[in-house]
């Protein structure tokens, strides 16, 4: 199930939405901000039934 989620960057602040897939359970990945093109790491937070529960974006550095 796809999760439209909105954020914020943690580099230039900018809001953009992405979208989240709770299908595989809890997992880390990397998104570049659309905005400034910076690399975002991504975490998504799933429930113990696979329910969509949060997306965290900090620095990848």
């Amino acid at each position: 199930m796809l999760e439209s989620v909105r954020l914020r960057c943690p580099f230039c602040g900018e809001r953009f939405e992405t979208l989240a897939d709770a299908s595989g359970g809890d997992g880390d990945y990397i998104e570049d901000c659309p905005v400034c093109c910076r690399p975002i790491r991504l975490h998504l937070q799933t429930g113990a039934d696979g329910e969509f529960e949060g997306l965290d974006a900090d620095r990848d550095e």
